[in-house]
């Protein structure tokens, strides 16, 4: 079935009012999947997991709905075809697997959703259950520094020869098996420069892409996006683009995010989405995370209610953010039950 703009533009919509004008995403995928053993040190990243064991990404996006996260985001954020091509896949083959991706997160969704049924044991019908606990699924479209898997989506460093027509090339067969794929929107994440914001959006358009789509910049200064645009500008940017139904910042530290919340409300009256970081420094040639930089479960949720109040409609967490982490900004949100709603519960 086609949408039109109209119709896209209602799946987010109605999702806040059937929330109650606030969302909570989920938190740091990698992150959970090292506690569960797996090992990410691949330039797949957590698209290795698709490969060798889906059962810990169905595991974790359900620990993130149990947690109280009412947006799943797919495990395809550094999945790509021409990663999975590197590897020895064919094309059709790392189609797939991307497909793949949106299929486990629904089917974690599905589960949840029978777990809500047997808790309210016939209370609510069986069919209204989406609407007693909407669940959204976004598939996640990680930018092309996230491929070369050598930390320059937290640089926005390409070299001076990528152009838009480029990264457009390499975007969008992804875009296009993803959008296809039943997610009720794409997730562009950690987009770390105007170039790529801009290729983004005339995929979406030439594409025709027929599911909604939120931009979410980086940023490490709480004033530029990492490659050095201004961030007032790529927020404006992602506003001109009907496809794209919120706007926001991911995978930053916690201090720069209210700033850059009022930085957005500047340029667009769409809802405005926040998933942080830790606060930790990626160190690029370690290919780890800087422990010593972070902050707390309970200095991280401190920051939730202040974004609510100045803006923020969607709140989530990044990398080294936990199921701890969204159960208590869920609680910070007044999410008296993490299941189901308090009328319900």
């Amino acid at each position: 079935m086609k949408f039109g703009i109209g119709e896209r533009m209602k799946v987010l919509e109605e999702f806040l009012q059937q929330v109650g004008g606030f969302g909570v995403i989920d938190g740091g995928l990698a992150t959970q999947l090292e506690c569960h053993g797996a090992d990410l040190n691949d330039p797949l990243w957590s698209g290795r997991c698709l490969i060798e064991s889906a059962h810990l990404i169905q595991e974790v996006h359900q620990e993130y709905l149990e947690a109280g996260a009412e947006i799943i985001i797919t495990a395809s954020y550094q999945a790509t075809i021409q990663g999975f091509e590197s590897k020895g896949f064919s094309v059709t083959e790392g189609e797939a697997l991307l497909r793949k991706s949106v299929e486990i997160a629904c089917e974690a969704r599905e589960q949840f959703w029978k777990k809500c049924a047997e808790i309210l044991n016939g209370s609510v019908d069986d069919a209204q259950i989406p609407k007693v606990r909407p669940i959204l699924v976004a598939a996640s479209v990680g930018s092309y520094g996230a491929y070369l898997a050598d930390g320059s989506e937290y640089s926005g460093d390409y070299g001076p020869g990528m152009t838009v027509q480029a990264l457009k090339d390499f975007h969008r067969r992804r875009v296009q098996v993803l959008a296809e794929s039943g997610a009720d929107l794409l997730a562009f994440e950690t987009i770390p420069n105007k170039l790529e914001a801009q290729a983004y959006i005339e995929l979406l358009e030439e594409n025709n892409i027929q599911i909604p789509a939120w931009f979410s910049f980086n940023s490490k200064d709480g004033v530029n996006v990492v490659g050095g645009d201004s961030f007032t500008e790529c927020a404006a940017l992602a506003d001109s683009c009907p496809n794209v139904v919120a706007v926001g910042i991911n995978c930053t530290p916690p201090r720069f995010i209210h700033g850059l919340i009022l930085s957005i409300q500047k340029v667009t009256e769409k809802p405005i989405l926040v998933y942080p970081n830790s606060g930790e420094t990626y160190d690029a040639e370690r290919k780890k995370w800087v422990a010593s930089t972070g902050v707390s479960d309970i200095d991280f949720v401190s920051y939730v209610q202040k974004w609510q109040e100045i803006g923020a409609s969607l709140i989530g967490g990044c990398c080294r953010t936990t199921p701890n982490t969204i159960k208590a900004i869920s609680r910070a949100m007044n999410r008296k039950s993490l299941i189901l709603p308090p009328q319900y519960a």
